[in-house]
């Protein structure tokens, strides 16, 4: 076994018993679509909450102060009403979810993109309303999706996922006594083989409570499914899936195809608005 192949073999038995060193946990209940994976969490809820509560702020400002925050009332409104039914649904998944201090914004600009910080920080950015022309069943989709990296605490997971990933990597390279270059590549390779896929796990739990979430509150969880048909016809040149955070769109719309038998209940038995 060279160098290289020691050093990854090195990574992978690291990451895989570093678990039962530090906090394993599942954040959230499972729900019906089954969300309770155990986490490797190194840093603290509150400290990732400080830090996030740092960025949305300063995101918020820098758009206030260019006349982009909040510029459409009507979507405004929309969206807040919108999550008016989407947070009450959290309590199955994550009962002090309800407590959190939930916050509505939409920043006007033509990307296509949305997030929900953690602790509840909803941002919208116009361009993925405007231009994929969405339903409000297609904004929940993507809505119930952000809420699920709050509640499952996917930005606290990677930041601890990458803390124990680039400890290893510094000790395996001075063990093996390995160049520059070959530890570089040995972080090349803990990134493809073990983040990218953890954020593809993370993006299809996301896809799995979201479509519960919007279910329970009432929104056709079908339309997901749309909402992705209209991703992928938005999108151009894809990097490959095996390089990327996120499963390619024909994978997910299959993925969501499976799962709506699952929650169509949950949908059917919900008020209608």
């Amino acid at each position: 076994m060279n160098a290289l192949k020691k050093s990854i073999f090195a990574i992978s038995l690291a990451a895989a018993t570093a678990a039962p060193i530090a906090g394993c946990v599942s954040t959230t209940n499972a729900g019906v679509v089954g969300a309770n994976r155990k986490q490797l969490l190194l840093i603290s809820s509150d400290e990732m909450m400080r830090l996030s509560n740092q960025t949305y702020t300063e995101t918020i400002a820098e758009a206030q102060a260019k006349g982009k925050l909040d510029i459409n009332y009507a979507q405004v409104q929309r969206l807040r009403k919108i999550a008016h039914r989407m947070i009450p649904q959290t309590v199955v998944l994550r009962p002090d979810a309800t407590r959190w201090d939930w916050t509505v914004h939409t920043i006007a600009d033509n990307q296509i993109n949305a997030y929900v910080m953690p602790g509840g920080k909803i941002v919208f950015y116009t361009g993925i309303i405007d231009r994929l022309k969405l339903t409000d069943a297609e904004i929940a989709a993507i809505m119930g999706h952000e809420m699920a990296h709050a509640l499952r605490e996917h930005a606290r997971e990677r930041a601890s996922r990458g803390i124990a990933t680039s400890g290893v990597i510094s000790i395996a390279a001075a063990a093996m006594g390995l160049s520059d270059f070959q530890t570089q590549m040995v972080g090349l390779a803990g990134e493809i083989g073990l983040n990218l896929p953890h954020s593809r796990t993370q993006e299809a739990e996301a896809d799995k409570i979201g479509l519960e979430l919007m279910a329970r509150a009432g929104y056709n969880p079908n339309a997901a499914v749309v909402l992705w048909q209209k991703m992928q016809a938005s999108g151009d040149g894809k990097v490959p899936q095996f390089l990327s955070t996120h499963p390619s769109d024909a994978k997910r719309i299959k993925n969501l195809q499976a799962l709506v038998p699952t929650v169509q209940p949950l949908y059917q038995a919900a008020p209608k608005y």
